[in-house]
C-alpha cells in the first residue's frame, strides 16, 4: 500500500488540492535577511559559505525560524557541479560567478569523470544530513540542481550572460561538442541529485533558469530531453521522490512540460498568468508559483491582492505558493510575512 504523505508540501506534490497551499520562496535564505548577511560575513565569501556545512545549514534554517515556511531549500549554488567536474569557479564581488570556459573538445575531455564529483560535493551532502536532524518535523527538505542547458550556458561563456549568446553560438557552430557537454551535465546532475536524496532531500528541484531562450526543436532537445532523462533515472533509483521542474520563461511551453518530462510539479515564473496556467498546466498536476518578486520590495495592498488572486486562481488543483523567481536582496523582510499571512489567512 503506498505511503500517504503528511507534510503539506508533499501532499500537494502527490496531487492533493489543499484549502491552504504550502508556501516557500526561491532564494528564501539570502541577502534580504540580516541574519544571512551576518553568517556570510562569518564564512568570509560565498563559496566558503556553500562548502561550510554547518554555516550552510544555519542559513537554510534562518528563514524557517523567522517565517515558518512549509519547506526549506538547501543552501548551495547551481554552479558547484561545474567545480566538481574540474572547472575553475570563483565569484567577483558585485559581478557574480566566473568560470574557466568549456568550448572545445579538448577542454571537454579535460573534465573530471562524472563518478568523481562527489569528493568536491561531499560538504553539500553533509549540509543535507544536518538539516534532516535540525528542521521541524513538518518542514519539507528540498534539494536542487541547475538543469544542463542553464549550467552549460555559464560554462561556455565563463559567466552569466543576458541572452546566453555564447552557448547559442557554440550550439550553432559545433553542435557535437555542445551536445556532449549537455550529456555530461545530464549524467552529473543525475548523480548529484541522487546523492542529495540519499543524504535526506525529500524533494528535488531542477532549475532551468534560461530555458526560455531555447526555441522550437532546441527547446525539446536541450530543455525537455535532459529533464526527462534526469527525472526518469531519479524515479528509477528513488521511487516516490517528487521532482519539481522550473523551465523559466518557457511561456506556452509550460503546457505539457510535466507530461513530457515526468515532473511531479511545474514551477512557473511571473510572466505567466495564473488563470492561464490553471487551465493549461495545472491540469497535469501540481504547479508552483508565481508572485512577482518585486512585490517583496514594494509591499502594500497590491502585495496582498496579488497573492490572494494567485491563490484563488489555483484553488481548483494542487498548488505550492512561491514567487515567480528568487527574492531579491532589496526585499523588505516584513513583506515576506505579509505574503505568508495573505496565503494562510
Amino acid at each position: 500500500m503506498p505511503h500517504t504523505p503528511t507534510k503539506t508540501l508533499l501532499r500537494a506534490l502527490a496531487g492533493e488540492s489543499l484549502p491552504v497551499p504550502p508556501v516557500w520562496m526561491m532564494r528564501q535564505a539570502g541577502r534580504y535577511l540580516p541574519e544571512y548577511r551576518a553568517t556570510r560575513a562569518e564564512a568570509g565569501d560565498f563559496l566558503s559559505l556553500c562548502y561550510n556545512s554547518d554555516l550552510a545549514a544555519e542559513v537554510t534554517l534562518q528563514p524557517i525560524r523567522r517565517y515558518g515556511f512549509d519547506a526549506a531549500i538547501l543552501f548551495a549554488d547551481i554552479l558547484l557541479i561545474c567545480q566538481a567536474l574540474g572547472a575553475k569557479l570563483w565569484f567577483e564581488t558585485g559581478e557574480g560567478p566566473r568560470l574557466s570556459t568549456i568550448t572545445t573538445p579538448s577542454e571537454l575531455a579535460a573534465l573530471r569523470p562524472v563518478a568523481d564529483i562527489h569528493e568536491t560535493l561531499a560538504p553539500i551532502y553533509q549540509t543535507l544530513r544536518i538539516l534532516t536532524r535540525e528542521l521541524p518535523r513538518d518542514t519539507t527538505l528540498i534539494g536542487f540542481a541547475g538543469a544542463p542547458w542553464t549550467v552549460a550556458s555559464y560554462m561556455i561563456a565563463g559567466k552569466g550572460t543576458k541572452d546566453q549568446g555564447p552557448a547559442h553560438a557554440l550550439k550553432a557552430s559545433d553542435r557535437a561538442t555542445f551536445s556532449a557537454l549537455i550529456d555530461i551535465l545530464t549524467a552529473a546532475t543525475i548523480e548529484y541529485l541522487s546523492a542529495q536524496i540519499d543524504a535526506g532531500a525529500e524533494v528535488v528541484k531542477l532549475f532551468d533558469s534560461w530555458a526560455g531562450t531555447l526555441q522550437g526543436a532546441d527547446f525539446d532537445e536541450f530543455a525537455v530531453r535532459p529533464a526527462a532523462a534526469i527525472i526518469a533515472e531519479l524515479k528509477r533509483r528513488h521511487p516516490g521522490t517528487p521532482i519539481i521542474a522550473f523551465p523559466r520563461e518557457a511561456k506556452t511551453r509550460y503546457a505539457g512540460f510535466a507530461r513530457a518530462t515526468g515532473a511531479d510539479c511545474i514551477a512557473l515564473d511571473n510572466s505567466v498568468d495564473a488563470a492561464w496556467a490553471a487551465a493549461h498546466v495545472q491540469v497535469d498536476g501540481c504547479v508552483q508559483g508565481n508572485l512577482a518578486p518585486e512585490h517583496m520590495v514594494t509591499g502594500g495592498a497590491a502585495l496582498v491582492t496579488e497573492t490572494r488572486r494567485i491563490v484563488d486562481a489555483f484553488r481548483g488543483g494542487p498548488h505550492i505558493f512561491n514567487l515567480g523567481h528568487g527574492i531579491t536582496p532589496d526585499a523588505d523582510p516584513d513583506n515576506v510575512q505579509r505574503m505568508i499571512d495573505a496565503v494562510r489567512g
